[in-house]
């Protein structure tokens, strides 16, 4: 299967790498921006440095360069550039089905914890499971064929519902009566009144705040005018029929499991960026990596499974 994946990938950043073309000046460069996209990702995928992907000796059958490699210091350089990052995006939606209507989503957050005495300046403290924590966090949006379609690497202290206000704009479509399944940390009223706004015809679903502690006649009038419509429809919701809801968000547990599997996997991403890649910069370009790693590998099993039942 790594022999599929790669040629998947690699396809995929020449692809993208000859629709960008070359923006950095009159005379086309020594070494493509294929090149050092494809050196950057086989990197991540072996879980190396920036460095190790320099050296000849780190690459085998599956991805073999022609010529002499750049070197570290243009390597660094380069991948930083704008094209290089726009090659990046351009695979990540070629494999991230951003483009493909949903009728179900799912929403949530991963931290990704740094050591407590990191030196990163980027690394913030915030609240995890069981306590608090440094490092980054992890916001994800995810498709009901488990494709992360839409992700946002922040510092840990970043509110999940705020991050979600921003993120709304760019989800894929949501087929009419769809649903977004979310947790409790996403319930706000602002959340709500965004969400109808961008989307009228699909509907946030998920636990509310407090709600074991005021029941649906509990609230102020006021505060519920304020809230709007959709979170009261949902209050009304929890209050009739939770058996129901209770079953729906059965299916949030879609991207728990898509999240075990991006961070379990061999070549995954694990529970914290490595020692050498620190500051948000570097961190979010080796999560996207690990990303377009992730959906490719899908990409891969369906074809082989359709292959498998012709």
């Amino acid at each position: 299967m790594d022999r599929e994946l790669w040629t998947l990938i690699l396809a995929s950043v020449k692809r993208a790498a000859k629709e960008i073309g070359w923006n950095g000046g009159r005379r086309a460069p020594r070494y493509p921006n294929w090149l050092i996209v494809a050196m950057y990702l086989w990197a991540v995928w072996h879980d190396r440095t920036m460095s190790w992907a320099c050296d000849r000796g780190h690459y085998a059958g599956l991805f073999r360069p022609r010529g002499v490699l750049p070197s570290i210091s243009q390597f660094t350089r380069r991948i930083k550039s704008e094209d290089c990052q726009a090659i990046l995006q351009r695979v990540h939606e070629a494999f991230a089905q951003r483009g493909l209507a949903t009728d179900e989503g799912y929403v949530d957050g991963k931290p990704l914890l740094v050591s407590p005495v990191s030196k990163d300046p980027d690394a913030k403290r915030g609240k995890i499971s069981g306590g608090f924590g440094k490092g980054y966090k992890l916001h994800a949006f995810v498709n009901e064929h488990r494709r992360i379609v839409i992700w946002c690497v922040t510092g840990l202290n970043a509110d999940e519902k705020t991050v979600a206000i921003q993120m709304l704009p760019y989800l894929p479509p949501i087929t009419p009566q769809g649903l977004i399944l979310k947790d409790s940390n996403y319930d706000s009223a602002p959340l709500h009144k965004a969400a109808e706004a961008l989307m009228p015809h699909a509907a946030l679903v998920g636990p509310l705040r407090g709600q074991d502690r005021v029941g649906v006649d509990g609230h102020h009038p006021v505060t519920l005018r304020q809230m709007g419509p959709r979170r009261r429809e949902l209050l009304a919701a929890w209050h009739h029929c939770p058996d129901l809801l209770h079953l729906v968000l059965r299916a949030r547990d879609t991207i728990e499991r898509v999240f075990g599997v991006l961070c379990c996997t061999a070549g995954g991403l694990g529970t914290a960026p490595p020692p050498w890649v620190r500051t948000l910069e570097r961190v979010r370009r080796w999560v996207g990596a690990k990303i377009i790693l992730y959906n490719a590998r899908l990409e891969v099993q369906d074809r082989l499974q359709s292959k498998a039942a012709v």
